[in-house]
């Protein structure tokens, strides 16, 4: 079998299982979120943290309990890796430096899961296991409490309520990834991934070298890693590690697992506000950039000049051996364009401008379709956005689901879009200006610059992968990356929840001839068209620099 036909029957596999579960785990989720009734394990954590989950809050109430879940998340997990040492299953290793434990404590609560160590030579059991892989399941469920709540603005009129964050945390963990992570663990396992909370084991590689090699629960973190787009690998090499990726089904079910939720949230979308087609209007914009992308990247990795690399059929330095250059290209895209950051091949392997792409990827907001939850709030904003422009095009005050889009909920919009472009563009700026930037780069030009953009966007918008070259591990980086993770996960949330309680107020728009519909594949087109020209604009003059100077010059 051919390479290309390899690839185009594994890309048409997976469309077909994310065909299969959109509409199922859609209605499932809105279920989940409608429903009235509290499981008993629930009431047990209700009572635990002392909160009523009847209890409707506002927009201001549901973002403090965010704020101060997510405060206390980071407290946490740094604690954990600051005492490591002194923890049972320490597995010998040391406590983590503090710059580098608020690093990651600031990535693994904020959903970044960008990790500037090794983690099968620093990290134990309990580090592992009660820190990362516990931060895996609750920063994800942040992420789907506050699209629902966005969505409840939209379904609901005439009342600020929306909703009870601790009720829809505790049931996005313990109705949606908790059962989900469960099936995937024992695929994972069945697959050949390692699960086992044993020692640190001596191997003699095949040059004759001695390797230290710690497993433990890692089938287990690698389905939560992947389903709540968190991307921390139990091992520095990522998913390219056979103990977390076995063969070419366990990299399938990884890339399928990262896309299933925040492919079937726009279908929970769709439900909660009634109108299913909505729904689908979101998706396909999510679907024709996911796919452009998988499309040109493939396409450029294949067709990367020099003799070299035509000669192995594809730029394969650096690139999954075992799957080939399709599997990686569509791995790379995947996890890209969600806020995954796992990784089954170093980015920094990849040409200027199929580097270029996944760069646009984390650019656009992650949101074709992004991270789970953050994708869908992401995707309704620009929606929002469009639905402005569209308005001011033909010149009557613009609707969105029987709701008046005016100046409060432009400037809730505006602000949302401006944070990350801010943090990327500043931190990459300020990086460079100091030193810091360029004494990190393994390369240089072009592509040294890309690396310290890439890492910059990937912090930004709660990523988490990196162009392995980079050196991020310094007090610097280590600082400045953890505040752009913090900043650029919680303080978009300010926004999106602000503009949830300012469309949850107002009395419904009766539709007219003149109202735009925005189910229709027309929209569909005019919001694609909105994201790439608004990200296009912001971001070309730094793309200009690195990738496509790089890809040009090629």
């Amino acid at each position: 079998m051919s390479p290309v036909l390899a690839d185009v029957l594994q890309v048409s596999a997976l469309i077909v299982a994310l065909a299969l579960v959109h509409r199922p785990l859609g209605d499932y989720m809105a279920a989940v979120f409608t429903s009235g009734k509290h499981l008993r394990v629930e009431k047990w954590i209700y009572r635990a943290v002392g909160a009523n989950p009847d209890t409707e809050m506002r927009w201001p109430a549901y973002l403090r309990g965010v704020l101060a879940f997510s405060a206390i998340s980071v407290l946490f997990l740094y604690l954990i890796l600051r005492i490591q040492d002194d923890l049972p299953g320490s597995l010998g290793f040391t406590a983590i430096t503090p710059d580098q434990a608020f690093n990651t404590a600031a990535s693994f609560t904020s959903n970044t899961n960008w990790q500037s160590y090794s983690g099968e030579s620093s990290m134990g059991h309990v580090a592992q296991t009660a820190g990362l892989a516990v931060q895996n399941f609750v920063s994800a469920a942040v992420g789907i409490a506050v699209a629902v709540a966005l969505v409840r603005g939209f379904a609901r009129s005439r009342t600020g309520e929306l909703g009870n964050f601790w009720a829809d945390l505790v049931r996005g963990v313990v109705r949606i990834l908790i059962p989900i992570s469960v099936v995937a663990a024992l695929l994972l396992v069945a697959a050949g991934a390692v699960q086992n909370f044993a020692g640190i084991h001596e191997f003699t590689t095949v040059t004759g070298q001695t390797q230290s090699i710690s497993p433990g629960a890692v089938a287990s973190q690698e389905a939560i890693k992947d389903l709540g787009t968190n991307g921390g690998g139990y091992f520095n090499a990522n998913s390219s590690h056979p103990f977390e990726n076995p063969n070419g089904f366990s990299n399938l079910v990884t890339i399928f697992l990262l896309l299933v939720i925040p492919f079937s949230l726009p279908r929970t979308f769709g439900k909660m506000v009634g109108s299913v087609r909505q729904g689908y209007a979101i998706v396909g914009a999510m679907a024709t950039i996911w796919f452009v992308g998988v499309v040109l990247v493939t396409w450029l990795e294949f067709a990367h000049p020099g003799t070299a690399s035509q000669l192995a059929g594809g730029a394969m330095e650096g690139k999954e051996q075992r799957f080939g250059e399709g599997a990686s290209s569509l791995f790379a895209v995947s996890t890209t364009m969600t806020s995954t950051g796992s990784v089954n091949s170093f980015h920094d392997s990849f040409g200027g401008l199929s580097g270029g792409v996944l760069l646009l990827g984390m650019m656009l907001g992650e949101i074709a379709p992004g991270g789970v939850g953050s994708g869908l709030y992401g995707m309704l904003i620009m929606a929002v956005v469009a639905v402005f422009i569209a308005g001011l095009m033909v010149g009557r005050t613009p609707e969105y689901l029987g709701k008046k889009i005016g100046t409060r909920e432009m400037k809730h919009a505006a602000c949302y879009i401006l944070v990350t472009p801010a943090l990327v563009l500043i931190g990459t700026a300020v990086a460079m200006a100091t030193g810091h930037g360029e004494s990190s780069m393994t390369n240089t030009g072009a592509h040294g610059f890309s690396e310290v953009l890439y890492a910059y966007t990937s912090a930004s918008n709660n990523n988490g992968s990196a162009f392995a070259g980079f050196g991020a591990n310094t007090e610097f980086h280590n600082t400045a990356l953890g505040l752009c993770m913090l900043l650029g996960r919680f303080l978009p949330m300010v926004f999106v929840l602000a503009l949830a309680g300012s469309l949850a107020e107002q009395k419904p728009v009766p539709e007219t001839a003149g109202t735009l519909r925005t189910e229709k594949p027309l929209f569909t087109g005019l919001l694609v068209g909105t994201i790439v020209i608004i990200t296009g604009l912001t971001f070309f003059p730094a793309l200009a620099l690195g990738p496509l100077a790089e890809g040009l010059a090629a």
